[in-house]
């Protein structure tokens, strides 16, 4: 069954408003007319009424022989059926009534009564004397036939009534389900056209699936955006960081170097160039491929001490100054590589932005389903309003001894967390800059006696 905001439902409801309102509204004016045009006219029953009176006024004045002239003289003007009667419905003009003019009698009509058109012949209309001493009982003539009017009318309620209702019909259709696909197809013309800036707007508020498909073409259109908006970046600032290694290098050819030293130089540039390019690659494909990541539980302080180890190695840092205050039961629910690496980048920007003698703590507590790590050390530390700036690409932080980077750890570690349902910031630490990671716990598995200091970290594949 649709669900409860699914669009099969207002489609429903309009579709079932749309027949009732056909249905009672061509009812209810089919009555009204058949009503309103059954009825005599004004001026058929003024004149009526002045039959009426002359037949009362002939009858006091002569009896007997007045009401028969009348009677005589109403024939020959209407050409119908008429009888005088008093009060007991006795004849008047002293001739007694037969077998049909009492069956017409029973079956009389007022004058302010609707007229039947289911008669074979027209109705025989009751009209009281002024002086209520007896009636007039005449057949309908002709020229005073109602319903003059109802063809016309019923026409009008019974084809134009529905022809306007489907049109209604059809505005409401348009307006709930065919406006927004054109809105949606404007969209996707935008897009093809390399415009990445038109949205939904309201239309992503609707709850239906018209409301999910906008939803979706704005994803779509952000991640699009994103996506152009960073390769462009990462080629402008690519192309910049290049120009350094290759000034450099342009420079050595034509300087009176050594073989040895030249080709020394060449190795030490050719690396910078490798590095600068892999990671921009691989900062690219975690943001356009979006790989899925395979997670699996992971004993943090493990891969602490073979990242320590690493990074003591690369730095000449000793080991006690990079401090471990996780519990032990801290087990996390990631990819190995991808948190490997993350944690990797953050630790050694710590490193290279930290004094002489500075010191790193790794500290975590655990907040539900959710193990929340913070990794803060003893630099410069960065300005409030720049905090989240540091996760763009090529984005250096200032104050930092030893070794330049060119900006793009920080950027693949938030990539590399984020692709695995975790979420990485930073704040201002005690003394320098704190990250704080939040990762999906993980049970721990009863195989995690096996070592996992043999497995070794590695940078994700790049295809």
């Amino acid at each position: 069954m649709p669900g409860r905001h699914s669009l099969f439902w207002k489609l429903a409801a309009l579709l079932v408003t749309f027949v009732l309102l056909l249905i009672s509204l061509s009812w209810f004016f089919s009555q009204r007319i058949e009503l309103l045009t059954a009825r005599l006219s004004p001026e058929a029953r003024t004149q009526l009424q002045a039959y009426a009176a002359e037949a009362e006024q002939a009858w006091r004045e002569d009896g007997v022989a007045g009401a028969q002239r009348y009677l005589r003289q109403l024939a020959q003007v209407e050409g119908r059926d008429a009888m005088l009667l008093d009060r007991d419905l006795q004849s008047l003009s002293g001739v007694p009534l037969t077998d049909i003019q009492r069956q017409r009698v029973t079956f009389m009509r007022q004058l302010d009564w609707p007229m039947s058109r289911r008669a074979s012949e027209l109705p025989h209309i009751d009209i009281p004397f002024p002086g209520q001493a007896g009636h007039l009982v005449i057949q309908l003539p002709e020229r005073f036939r109602p319903w003059a009017y109802r063809e016309p009318l019923l026409l009008i309620a019974r084809a134009l009534l529905p022809a306007c209702l489907a049109l209604l019909f059809c505005i409401g259709l348009y307006r709930v389900l065919i406006a927004p696909l054109v809105r949606l197809r404007d969209q996707a013309n935008a897009l093809r056209a390399d415009d990445l800036t038109p949205r939904a707007g309201p239309l992503a508020q609707r709850r239906d699936e018209l409301g999910e498909l906008a939803r979706a073409f704005d994803h779509m259109a952000e991640r699009l955006h994103g996506t152009v908006a960073l390769q462009r970046q990462l080629l402008r600032n690519l192309s910049h960081e290049l120009r350094t290694p290759l000034s450099r290098l342009g420079i050595a050819s034509e300087s009176e170097l050594s073989p040895a030293a030249l080709a020394q130089r060449v190795q030490h540039e050719v690396q910078i160039m490798q590095r600068l390019v892999g990671d921009t690659l691989q900062l690219a494909w975690l943001d356009t491929e979006r790989p899925k990541l395979r997670p699996q539980a992971l004993q943090l302080a493990v891969l602490w001490d073979v990242l320590r180890e690493d990074a003591c190695f690369e730095s000449g840092w000793s080991a006690e100054r990079l401090h471990y205050q996780v519990p032990e039961a801290c087990w996390v629910s990631c990819e190995l590589n991808a948190l490997a690496q993350a944690l990797e980048n953050v630790l050694r920007n710590a490193i290279r932005h930290s004094p002489p003698g500075g010191q790193v703590w790794l500290s975590g507590v655990r907040e539900g389903d959710i193990w929340h790590l913070c990794l803060e050390d003893q630099g410069p530390g960065v300005a409030s309003n720049e905090l989240e700036n540091i996760f763009q690409p090529f984005t250096r932080l200032s104050g930092g001894p030893g070794e330049e980077g060119f900006g793009l750890g920080l950027s693949i570690a938030r990539s590399a967390i984020i692709g695995q349902g975790g979420r990485i910031e930073a704040r201002a630490g005690r003394e320098g800059l704190a990250v704080h990671f939040y990762l999906p716990a993980a049970p721990r598995p009863r195989d995690s006696l096996k070592p996992m200091a043999l497995m070794e970290p590695a940078r994700l594949p790049l295809s």
